[in-house]
């Protein structure tokens, strides 16, 4: 599978590992070229500096052949903003996006982006550590 991650933060680090360590073609797109310090010396994808709301930079990552599409930055606007490029303008068949926010999350999904929160998940998981 052909990924492309959007934000090379402490997730999207972790998951461009996890997907190359399954030998997946994965391309690391982030803004910043020293957030690529994050990911392992051994890291065979690519990573490369720019904006995943500029389509230049993402079809210069590889988005146009890319099975999925994966938004991580620390900036909700940009998650959706981007997932929506790549869905509607790239037709890359799986995207997902973070979103901070439980509220607009749901919105979100309502539209058909695929958004996953991690303040539902973490507080989900405290509940659940509460009543053991």
């Amino acid at each position: 599978m052909k990924v492309v991650i959007m934000g090379c933060g402490r997730v999207g680090a972790h998951l461009a590992t996890l997907l190359d360590i399954e030998g997946h073609s994965t391309t690391v797109l982030d803004v910043d070229a020293y957030s690529f310090r994050r990911l392992p010396p051994e890291f065979g994808g690519n990573a490369l500096v720019g904006s995943g709301v500029d389509q230049e930079a993402l079809i210069q990552a590889g988005i146009k052949e890319a099975d999925a599409f994966v938004a991580v930055t620390q900036g909700d606007n940009r998650n959706v903003m981007a997932a929506q490029i790549a869905k509607h303008i790239f037709d890359v068949p799986k995207v997902v996006c973070r979103i901070y926010d439980p509220l607009r999350r749901e919105l979100y999904n309502t539209l058909g982006i695929e958004a996953v929160s991690p303040t539902t998940i973490f507080a989900q998981l405290l509940k659940e550590k509460l009543e053991q």
